[in-house]
């Protein structure tokens, strides 16, 4: 892609504008693709490199952006003046990106005392990879079921509200932010540059990714929809300590060039400043993310919704043995996963203080004890129901009217869900009703001109929360069991 370069020189960061040939774009994806596999008029032809240069700042227009984002890992000796930075990182690793407040004095007064959204991905660098994203990463999924390629660090972020991620998006998460306050947040990238070629030549020859940060500002709707700002910068991914040896492999290159080479070539720098660029052009996602979307109410959904996201505060008892390990590993208890392998959420849930302190150790044994214990589980969704009967027939029916509103008394229960499935509901409404779950055949929400609508696993995924239902039953035609019907 074409990307906007500002390349930092001494306290200075100046816009080269070059992007690098289109050669190099290519760089390390002959291993991976047939020759012929694409037509690259079908490839340039698509909205991500159409953007490319109507989305971009032209060299000439000097503003200062309104956000920096600044990589705390140093960028490679071994690049050359006029081209993109490079930094190494390692897998699994926790790297800092400061997200910086850039704005001039009354740039921007809307956001002021507000939140903005910031969307931080992994993609790919070059352009084929680009191209057959989705099947490189379901490739990914695939060979690395229940990992995630990007996570956020939460324990050591500071100023970040509500993080987020869609399980379906394993490269991407998204948190809000306040810009008058400091903000740092720490990522970990799982996937190594190397797990995209077919052939293993080592982590030099491994592809690049680029991390990019989107960021938006709330419409009139309360929704993050409209785009502030964007940048991003180009790494490789190594095993562990990889990136170090690396660094140092390029350095000790460096340092036997003779110096009128070693002009050639940019200095490394301690940080890493993500360059401006086109906004990420999957937009679907930003504006019809499946999950609830982010509003002006920051503490109308928890701070992480279900185990297949990253870093679950609250382990639940319904987690399987494998949602466990997923939760112990990205709370940073992995090098206890072995000892759990065949606990499920419940059983880490009954283990004591001292049970927790004799297996992991008196230090990791109360941090896991506190993460296990510290707080109360929230459930993901809360309904509240009332059983219809003549007299709540009649008291609604008046206090729709406008009649007798004041006399009118009803009296609800609340329903917890963990599972967000018909079955859960299901269990749930039989305990109310002190009746096995399986006298209840079917349970319906009335619709649009009174029809009723089954209710399935999807549509209580999309309920929301603390919605209020009046039950109705019916009897079922075809057993001694009953139809439920949600008003």
């Amino acid at each position: 892609m074409a990307w906007a370069l500002k390349l930092p020189l001494a306290d200075e960061v100046i816009e080269s504008g070059l992007v690098q040939d289109f050669d190099a774009s290519l760089s390390g994806i002959g291993q991976e693709l047939g020759a012929g596999a694409y037509s690259m008029s079908d490839v340039l032809a698509l909205p991500i490199f159409k953007q490319e240069e109507s989305n971009l700042p032209p060299e000439s227009d000097n503003k200062i952006l309104p956000f920096q984002y600044v990589l705390c890992a140093a960028t490679s000796p071994a690049v050359k003046l006029h081209d993109e930075t490079l930094t190494y990182l390692n897998q699994g690793q926790s790297y800092e990106i400061r997200m910086l407040d850039n704005r001039k004095m009354g740039e921007l007064p809307e956001i002021n005392g507000k939140m903005v959204k910031s969307i931080i991905r992994v993609v790919f660098h070059d352009r084929r990879l680009q191209y057959t994203e989705h099947q490189q990463l379901e490739g990914w999924r695939w060979n690395r079921p229940g990992d995630r390629i990007l996570d956020l660090d939460i324990p050591m972020s500071v100023g970040v509200v509500d993080p987020r991620a869609n399980p379906t998006q394993l490269n991407t998460v998204e948190f809000l932010w306040d810009p008058s306050k400091r903000t740092s947040v720490f990522i970990q990238v799982h996937c190594i540059s190397t797990e995209f070629t077919m052939r293993k030549h080592g982590g030099e020859k491994g592809v690049p990714f680029r991390i990019q940060i989107d960021t938006f500002k709330e419409n009139e709707a309360g929704e993050y929809t409209e785009h502030l700002h964007s940048a991003s910068c180009q790494v490789k991914v190594f095993k562990p300590k990889g990136a170090d040896r690396k660094q140092k492999t390029d350095r000790e290159k460096m340092e036997k060039r003779a110096p009128q080479e070693k002009e050639k070539y940019q200095p490394s720098y301690e940080t890493t400043i993500l360059t401006e660029c086109s906004p990420w052009p999957e937009i679907t996602y930003v504006n019809n993310s499946p999950s609830p979307g982010f509003n002006s109410s920051h503490n109308s959904f928890p701070v992480i919704e279900g185990l297949d996201t990253f870093v679950n505060v609250n382990l639940l008892p319904t987690a399987t043995p494998q949602e466990a390990q997923q939760w112990l590993h990205r709370n940073r208890f992995s090098p206890f996963c072995r000892l759990f392998s065949n606990f499920s959420g419940a059983d880490l849930l009954k283990l004591t203080r001292e049970d927790v302190i004799q297996i992991c150790g008196p230090a990791d044994g109360i941090r896991l004890f506190n993460a296990l214990k510290g707080r109360v589980v929230r459930p993901r969704l809360t309904i509240y129901v009332c059983q219809e009967s003549q007299q709540t027939r009649e008291q609604h029916q008046k206090h729709e009217n406008g009649d007798g509103s004041s006399n009118a008394f009803f009296v609800y229960h609340a329903i917890y869900l963990e599972e967000l499935t018909a079955v859960e509901l299901t269990e749930k409404l039989a305990q109310l009703f002190s009746i096995s779950p399986r006298q209840i055949s079917q349970i319906f929400k009335q619709g649009p001109t009174g029809i009723h609508v089954l209710v399935s696993d999807e549509m209580i995924q999309n309920f929301q929360d603390e919605m209020c239902f009046v039950l109705d039953t019916m009897k079922a035609e075809t057993n001694d069991g009953y139809h439920i019907i949600l008003k």
